[in-house]
């Protein structure tokens, strides 16, 4: 094996079949988190279109939903590994998957109720946070609206986990797509006032979102209950039934991952209040530049995820040849095409960002932030799609207490002491942030792939030695 831990004597053909299964899991899942984050930017391009103002506050009240959300979802994101690993052992599967999946709904029961309620005061928590008294106040009337999706969301991501385990990530696909003609004209028609139904404004975005993640999820779950490879493992069978052994596991595997999501999520929502006491102009282009940097960041997300089961399935198998080949394999995939799409961000920035606003005199100075911080985002594409895809490639392992320390230190102390001095010490403002990130986002990459690269020497692979 070479210094990465690639073997140098594998056939060519057991890392072309590697690609092809990578591919074959990951393009689905890929162009599945394209379009929920499209269902996400629709909202905000018709919010967009209300003014500069509802756009800030509701991006402000959205991003306080993102960091709490991420860790219910850390917890759920567990269950892909513990499935896929289950799988690759074969023995005792069925049981194991839905003693898994169950696991999970209780951690929705019990983490939802304390969740909604932080969801349903967070305009005290705007305020607490410097947050002018009119962003606040907008920022609650949305989230009120758009706070009862997240139930349905987080359940459709947990079955989406499931389907993923079984290499069968295409239905998700087909919902999703679905779900953006859905959402786009639920919003669209509450938001304006269309088709007979009022103008609801900013509370219309937020139950448009509710009604589509409502009906994804009822999709969805007539799907498990009736394909045939889906239904011979009961999911929902004895749910009532609390496993306290099994929800502990999932606790202790996916509590690191939901706070190191969170760390993340986090510093790019304190980013945005930083923004709002630059101005509502810089919270809004952080907001159009975020959404665009998020939409190329759903394809090394996807390739993350794949990596978690395909390295979950092979160290199942107790083959270290099949963990080396599933990871490095994503990783390359997704740290080519994150390259390519820094050079389309800085080669035009102008037209992506004005497909979010409109190219009016009222919007020049938010439309001028906005490129600037895309070209900032231009820079981070390739660590940003790195440090994902080695975050998933080490969950394939169970491994997850490290990269959560790499996350504080990465995110909190590198990324948000180095934007916090650049955009007030040095004046630098919106685009010293948006540095700071980066230089976070660098950190995180090089020590993910570094941990990646000790596997063997520090015993994550010590069950393909059992």
């Amino acid at each position: 094996m070479d210094a990465a831990g690639i073997s140098t004597s594998e056939p060519a053909g057991a890392w072309r079949e590697e690609l092809r299964a990578t591919l074959s899991l990951a393009w689905p899942l890929i162009l599945a988190n394209v379009t929920q984050q499209v269902i996400q930017a629709t909202d905000v391009l018709l919010m967009g279109r209300l003014g500069s103002t509802p756009l800030a506050a509701a991006t402000l009240a959205l991003n306080m939903t993102f960091t709490f959300n991420v860790l219910l979802l850390g917890l759920l994101i567990a269950s892909s590994p513990m499935m896929a690993t289950a799988l690759g052992q074969r023995s005792n599967a069925v049981r194991d998957v839905r003693r898994t999946f169950r696991a999970g709904l209780w951690l929705l029961i019990i983490g939802l109720p304390p969740y909604w309620l932080i969801l349903w005061n967070v305009g005290t928590l705007m305020r607490w946070l410097g947050q002018a008294p009119e962003l606040a106040e907008q920022g609650q009337t949305f989230l009120r609206a758009y706070m009862w999706c997240t139930a349905p969301w987080l359940l459709f991501q947990l079955l989406r986990n499931f389907v993923a385990a079984l290499e069968r990530p295409r239905i998700v696909l087909w919902l999703s797509l679905g779900g953006i003609a859905l959402n786009a004209l639920l919003s669209w028609s509450l938001i304006f006032g269309h088709f007979g139904l009022p103008a609801l404004g900013l509370v219309g975005g937020g139950v448009g979102s509710t009604i589509t993640w409502v009906a994804l999820c009822g999709a969805l779950i007539v799907v498990v209950r009736r394909d045939r490879q889906f239904r011979r493992f009961h999911l929902f069978g004895n749910w009532w039934r609390f496993d306290g052994q099994r929800t502990l596991a999932m606790t202790k595997l996916g509590g690191p991952i939901g706070i190191t999501m969170a760390l993340e999520m986090g510093v790019f929502a304190l980013a945005a209040y930083f923004m709002g006491w630059i101005g509502a102009p810089a919270v809004a282009a952080h907001a159009v530049a975020l959404q665009i940097a998020a939409l190329t960041f759903m394809v090394p997300l996807g390739l993350g995820q794949a990596a978690t089961v395909r390295v979950g399935l092979a160290l199942g198998r107790k083959d270290e040849a099949g963990i080396t080949r599933a990871g490095w394999t994503a990783w390359i995939m997704g740290v080519g095409f994150m390259g390519s799409m820094a050079l389309v961000m800085w080669a035009v920035p102008h037209w992506m960002v004005t497909l979010f606003l409109a190219d009016v005199a009222a919007n020049a100075l938010t439309i001028e932030l906005a490129i600037s911080f895309l070209k900032v985002a231009a820079a981070f594409q390739l660590v940003d799609g790195a440090q994902v895809i080695g975050a998933g490639m080490l969950r394939g392992l169970h491994d997850t207490r490290w990269p959560l320390f790499f996350a504080l230190f990465g995110y909190w102390g590198v990324g948000l002491g180095i934007g916090s001095w650049l955009a007030f010490g040095a004046d630098w403002k919106g685009v010293g942030i948006w540095v700071g990130l980066a230089s976070g986002l660098a950190v995180v990459a090089v020590l993910m792939l570094a941990r990646w690269n000790l596997r063997d020497r520090i015993g994550l692979t010590r069950l393909a030695h059992d």
